[in-house]
């Protein structure tokens, strides 16, 4: 099988990012190529057309190379519900809870020929398949249950990539120990290295480059330039998310005379965050995370986000006075939007016997309806209209909201008032209908603001995916990349002993 694994010194030094832009470089040179990643732990998510979930960032990869998400890229997904377990997902579909020890107990180890099936079946449908490793391929505790560095490496044959984050600071060290502390196997597959976010003259770096080189006998394939837009810095690395550009944007006079404040409460275990990139990328629209009730004094909308734990989010915004600063914005008829778990917060009642196990709770009492917790999980792409607009979004979640009459329906949800609230991830992705929102919300709030008329987010999306193949091919040795991707591992890499000079 022709392909890459991209592996990476630590968590988020870019890996996410690289495999995008190795996508999208490919696909502009006409090759066929598709993502994977064996097992990703994420709490943002997506829904394939045939109704499974993967990770959003293996989603946005796809994107990249201009092809269909699906579960094969992504196999397994964990989804954390606590700092000791997460919900594990295979094939797109969740088969249970369980802890980490359960899981690099035993079960982790028994998915690595569900995995490789994956990636062989990619490889026979694509010509390259550009794999995306997880955190560090030198966690050397968890070796012996790795499926997603390595292990997968070994199986597939796969010639391998570091990369590291310069902006952090030892990234030569880094490199080295990464190297040192795999086995001569893994050695073997260890092809090179790219430096992710410098700042400066590459010439200053080239010395270092080569003492690398010197000491490893692998050189550097690519020094990638510090690129603000990216949000490359942003948690579950690439994640296309466009607040990063947007921030960088904010100082541009909006499309009417006033901005429109946001504030998104920063809940415990936020899910699907990227909901509000869409309203971020609009001129004028300034969106910040926010943990403290003075934060919402001069909001226009306040967002309750998605979340793997409501009830636990829910406890968390009465511990922060958050709960009655949302009330009493609700009953001064100012703006309050929840998706998913956001909107389950909003409900009279929650009964939750299956992801807290707390049982009947009061929700904020904003909306009419009440939630349930089913032990299956609903996953849809559904479409609809609001405000004469189309709609598209996808849901994924475990509560059933009764809707008891006396609100206004709102894309499955409901409405009262200036409260809206719906089950529908990334609603706010069309253009059309988050016009329409945005001009309401402004009406309601005061604001003489006017949402831009031509703002694409999906040109925008585009944009940005495009960037990140520009990376690839101004700033790495594509020659030798794909000589690695066509080719394999060259034979006769050295073994760098642990604790040499």
């Amino acid at each position: 099988m022709k392909g890459l694994l991209i592996a990476g010194t630590t968590s988020d030094a870019g890996k996410s990012v690289l495999t995008a832009g190795i996508c999208r470089y490919l696909v502009r040179q006409g090759v066929r190529v598709a993502p994977f990643k064996g097992q990703n732990m994420s709490l943002n998510s997506f829904v394939t057309k045939e109704g499974a979930e993967i990770g959003r960032a293996q989603a946005m990869q796809a994107r990249a190379a201009r092809v269909e998400p699906t579960a094969l890229m992504n196999p397994v997904l964990l989804k954390p519900g606590s700092d000791r377990s997460s919900q594990v997902i295979v094939l797109g579909t969740a088969v249970g809870e369980l802890s980490a020890r359960g899981y690099h107990g035993g079960r982790q180890a028994e998915l690595l020929d569900t995995v490789v099936g994956c990636l062989e079946e990619l490889g026979a449908a694509y010509d390259a398949v550009i794999c995306e490793g997880a955190g560090s391929p030198t966690e050397i505790n968890l070796r012996r249950t790795d499926i997603v560095n390595m292990a997968l490496a070994r199986r597939a044959h796969l010639p391998t990539l570091v990369v590291g984050d310069i902006d952090r600071g030892g990234v030569f060290a880094s490199f080295f120990g990464t190297t040192a502390l795999l086995s001569p196997a893994d050695q073997a597959l260890i092809c090179g290295y790219v430096v992710n976010k410098f700042r400066g003259d590459p010439a200053l770096l080239q010395p270092g480059l080569d003492m690398l080189r010197g000491l490893t006998g692998r050189p550097t394939l690519g020094v990638l330039p510090y690129t603000h837009g990216l949000g490359i810095d942003e948690e579950d690395g690439l994640r296309v998310s466009l607040r990063g550009a947007v921030r960088a944007s904010v100082v541009a006079a909006p499309h009417g005379q006033d901005l429109l404040r946001v504030a998104v409460a920063a809940v415990p275990l936020m899910s699907n965050f990227t909901d509000v990139d869409a309203l971020a990328a609009e001129p004028g629209v300034v969106v910040r995370f926010v943990d403290r009730p003075q934060e919402l004094a001069d909001a226009d909308l306040v967002v309750l986000p998605g979340t793997r734990g409501t009830v636990r989010a829910l406890e968390w915004l009465h511990a922060r006075g958050l709960a009655d600063a949302i009330r009493r914005r609700a009953a001064e008829g100012r703006p309050v939007l929840g998706v998913c778990g956001g909107f389950q917060m909003l409900a009279e009642r929650i009964d939750d016997d299956v992801e807290s196990r707390a049982g009947t709770v009061p929700g904020l009492g904003l909306l009419p309806v009440r939630v349930r917790f089913a032990a299956g999980k609903t996953l849809a792409r559904p479409v609809g209209s609001a405000y004469g607009e189309p709609v598209a979004g996808y849901e994924i979640h475990h509560g059933v909201a009764e809707l008891l009459g006396g609100g206004e329906e709102f894309l499955d949800g409901c409405r009262v008032g200036a409260v809206w609230g719906t089950h529908w991830h990334g609603s706010l992705e069309s253009d059309a209908f988050r016009r329409a929102f945005l001009r309401e919300v402004a009406a309601v709030a005061g604001r003489r603001f006017v949402p831009a008329p031509d703002t694409s987010f999906e040109a925008l999306r585009e944009a940005q995916l495009d960037l990140l193949g520009d990376l690839v091919e101004e700033h790495m040795d594509t020659a030798a990349l794909l000589r690695l991707i066509e080719d394999g591992a060259p034979a006769g890499l050295p073994f760098i002993a642990p604790g040499a000079p």
